[in-house]
């Protein structure tokens, strides 16, 4: 028990730093200058997280789960302290990528440990048990922004995950690994080529020049990273993952799910508001896709036992698309409701996809690659977010008319949600 209320409290406070700093982002920005870099604060945070995930991963198979977990912990500990203290909007964005290092590192490891220390049948409980933080996380960080900018200050949007922290570290100390590392030699330049390739094409999403530049040299360097790991003996990624059929297939398809429709409840809050609704309402909209996962996820793992992975990731992507048509018909005037439904039907979409994905990531490799495979699932997703995002963005700020920004932005989310679909039709595996 102290472990998952460590895993928890480690996964909480790492889900609520990206909406709480959303939320003061404009009054931080006042207080200190530096609106140029204003895109930056969330830029260096996402970014850091993304690429550190699956190295943590990786090294957490040749290390052992639990100190890299208390490392990832106190890394985002010391960002958020520092982040406190920022005089100016540069220290700031320097600080939010250490944030985002220690956010990096700790992410999978909620679905690592469950996979460590839970059968199959039981993990798809314990995984809705983790999503229900991403959906508190939602209500909870406006409301602790505004309480703090009002009563406070806004620097204890940071401090406060410092005494969650070290109550999560110290609650790690009762976790008894069960898990044998695989001791090797880390791979540190494949870490490091693999870390300025992706961060170089992740830039593609957030500058507004240079693009190519940046998307060349990404693609190039990510060309160097995989000659390099197929001739090192312990590679930071082992390539020979993507030669598992059901796993490579599984990556594709949570890219393509993140990178149609995720990015939705990005804009929902937005579209609730432009119709009238407050601040925290439009928030609470987002519970249905919490509820909807949650649905999904719990009896997930029985379900893999008695039906296998392919058909239930066949089923979650129906309902995506699904998803995907009644997004098409939110208009003006169609009210919370419309929208909140059609994130219940979004969040069954995603419980079943994200849940059976990262069981089969777990079940279907080696036990020292287990750490490795669910980081590239969450990685994948962490890509197809920051695309999806990026490309609804653009249909929604290119053009004048807001209602015909969100029609074209959910319209492209349905036609990759059928690529998505397409996908799952090739995941033939069955429980192992």
């Amino acid at each position: 028990m102290p472990v998952m209320v460590s895993i928890v409290l480690a996964n909480l406070v790492a889900s609520m730093d990206t909406t709480i700093a959303n939320t003061t982002m404009p009054i931080i920005t006042k207080e200190l200058g530096g609106f140029e870099l204003y895109a930056w604060s969330f830029a260096s945070y996402m970014i850091m997280s993304t690429v550190v995930s699956p190295v943590a991963g990786r090294i957490s198979d040749l290390y052992g789960r639990k100190k890299i977990f208390a490392v990832g912990i106190i890394l985002f500990l010391l960002g958020s302290m520092l982040c406190g203290f920022s005089n100016s909007m540069l220290q700031l964005v320097i600080y939010r990528a250490v944030q985002g290092i220690g956010a990096g590192v700790m992410m999978p490891f909620p679905a690592i440990i469950a996979g460590d220390l839970f059968p199959v049948e039981k993990r798809g409980k314990i995984q809705a048990f983790f999503t229900a933080m991403w959906g508190l996380s939602a209500i909870l960080a406006p409301m602790l922004g505004a309480m703090f900018v009002e009563y406070a200050n806004w620097r204890w949007i940071f401090f406060i995950n410092i005494p969650i922290c070290i109550v999560s570290v110290a609650l790690l100390y009762f976790y008894k690994e069960v898990y044998q590392p695989k001791k090797s030699k880390v791979d540190l330049l494949g870490a490091f080529i693999f870390a300025v390739g992706v961060s170089l094409l992740l830039l593609t999403t957030i500058v507004e020049s240079n693009i190519y530049v940046y998307a060349l040299l990404g693609i190039v360097l990510m060309a160097i990273f995989v000659a390099y790991e197929k001739r090192h003996e312990s590679p930071i990624v082992p390539l020979s993952l993507l030669k598992n059929p059901p796993i490579a297939w599984m990556i594709v398809n949570s890219f393509l799910a993140c990178a149609s429709l995720f990015g939705a409840s990005n804009y929902i809050p937005l579209f609730l508001q432009k119709e009238g609704y407050s601040i925290f309402i439009s928030g609470v909209a987002l519970l249905g896709m919490s509820f909807g996962w949650m649905a999904m996820a719990v009896p997930a793992g029985k379900w893999i036992v008695k039906w296998g992975y392919g058909r239930l990731l066949i089923i979650g992507n129906i309902f995506l698309v699904l998803s995907g048509v009644m997004l098409l018909f939110l208009s003006e005037g169609t009210g919370f409701w419309y929208a909140s439904t059609a994130m219940f039907v979004q969040g069954l979409a995603f419980g079943m996809i994200a849940t059976v994905s990262v069981i089969g990531s777990q079940q279907l490799v080696k036990a020292h690659e287990k750490g490795i495979s669910t980081s590239l699932q969450l990685f994948s997703r962490n890509i197809g977010t920051a695309i999806g995002v990026t490309v609804m963005g653009a249909f929604l700020v290119k053009t004048t008319d807001f209602y015909l920004g969100t029609s074209n932005m959910f319209l492209y989310g349905f036609i990759v949600s059928l690529f998505a679909l397409a996908s799952s039709f090739m995941i033939k595996a069955k429980h192992t």
